[in-house]
């Protein structure tokens, strides 16, 4: 029995991993990540390797005038717009993760001015180049799987965004303080002109006089931009929404989850169950993997989660509910939603669908009250009505309950023409 429950969690390991690439616990937002955090680390390095650099200089010099006047930490490939870049990028990597929309947003943008910053170098270095245009192009078309846009997760990011901006900016005119005029020779001037030029006002009291004070005015303003663009779509869209949604749909009154039927899948198998048992006035609770908005769920007690998931189940009501239908559309999956009912000790009859006939042993090895297969019944109804035989409703309604009994009871299939 255990080594039956070790090899049922395999599959359903396996099965998880070949999901669809939205449904995948790691492929392709994972993998995406992980590649951005890798890349945004590369270009990090070399900062790291030279801040005690850095700090000598400041104390020693103070600000300077151009990028030739500091230490070779400002002299790596890319410069320090690409260093600054791979920073966030290596942020953005754990927004990735989490599926986060903002995330995706901030490292798209952050990809294509990469990209430019590459393209300015002479020799072009042709590696880093395929590096950033095929995460590029992972990125656009992985963009299904960043659908989470929480206002928590958005105003976590975004802030953090910010904060890093304000610093690029403050600490990058103090450094170069002597490119302008006048000269930024403390770091109260570099804040105001830091938020000075990301607000895009440019009083022109503080002005900069060399190609790289230029530069980095230049990219402060594109990096503001970007993210405080950004920043509003992640978090005031979501409120908005929000909001809208509460005004312009009632508030659903919530169903006591007792002696209730409990409808796993949305396909047209279900909606036509979810029809049939609400027109009989009966409480039914449906699990979706997201909130689901159309006919003839909208109005439905919905609970949001994985249907094989022992936590989704009981805030379902599986403990105390009359029926679990598991009417997805993939067999393996209705089995596991039977598992895990067994496994939190739910007394709920379980009722499910089977697609394939190949799959029909299998779900019978999970010892559900009752197996339906439509696409089995309606073949052998098809058969019979080619062959002019008589069609008894009765008689295919004993076959059912048969089975029903059958299936509780353990015992072997009924031979042709069994009461």
């Amino acid at each position: 029995m255990k080594e039956g429950r070790i090899s049922k969690a395999r599959d359903w390991f396996d099965q998880r991993l070949r999901r669809t690439p939205g449904g995948s616990w790691f492929f392709p937002h994972g993998l995406l990540a992980l590649v951005v955090g890798l890349y945004g680390l590369k270009n990090v390095l070399p900062l790291l390797d030279q801040i005690r650099l850095i700090r000598i200089h400041l104390q020693t010099f103070g600000p300077a005038q151009d990028f030739s006047h500091l230490p070779s930490v400002f002299h790596i490939p890319g410069g320090l717009p690409q260093t600054i870049i791979g920073l966030v990028q290596l942020l953005m990597s754990a927004g990735l993760l989490l599926r986060s929309r903002f995330a995706w947003v901030v490292t798209l943008l952050l990809t294509t001015l990469s990209l430019v910053v590459i393209l300015r170098q002479t020799p072009l270095p042709f590696i880093h180049l395929g590096i950033v245009l095929l995460l590029l192009a992972g990125l656009i078309l992985a963009r299904k799987s960043f659908d989470q846009s929480s206002v928590s997760t958005g105003s976590f990011f975004s802030l953090l965004s910010i904060l890093l901006l304000m610093s690029y900016g403050i600490f990058g005119a103090f450094i170069l303080g002597k490119g302008f005029t006048p000269p930024i020779t403390n770091l109260i001037t570099a804040f105001y002109f830091a938020v000075i030029t990301m607000a895009t006002v440019g009083y022109g009291d503080i002005v900069p006089t060399t190609d790289d004070a230029r530069l980095f005015v230049v990219s402060l303003v594109l990096f503001g931009i970007t993210v405080f663009s950004a920043a509003i779509s992640s978090v005031l869209i979501p409120l908005i929404n929000e909001r809208l949604k509460k005004v312009l749909i009632p508030e659903k009154r919530k169903m006591p989850r007792k002696n209730h039927y409990i409808l796993v899948g949305t396909g047209t198998l279900a909606r036509h169950v979810f029809h049939e048992l609400k027109s009989r006035n009966l409480p039914v609770t449906i699990i979706v993997p997201k909130e689901f908005l159309e006919p003839p769920f909208e109005e439905a007690d919905q609970v949001v989660g994985d249907p094989a998931d022992s936590e989704t189940l009981k805030k379902a009501g599986a403990l105390e509910a009359q029926a679990i239908l598991a009417l997805l559309d993939e067999d393996a999956e209705n089995a596991f939603v039977v598992l895990a009912a067994r496994d939190i000790g739910s007394k709920a009859r379980t009722i499910v669908s089977v697609r394939s006939r190949a799959n029909f042993s299998r779900i019978r090895s999970v010892s559900p009250d009752m197996i339906l297969s439509p696409e089995m019944i309606g073949g052998e109804l098809i058969a019979m009505a080619l062959n002019n035989e008589k069609i008894d409703g009765d008689a295919f309604l004993r076959k059912a309950l048969f089975l029903d009994r059958r299936m509780k009871e353990g015992t072997e299939p009924a031979k042709e023409g069994a009461p």
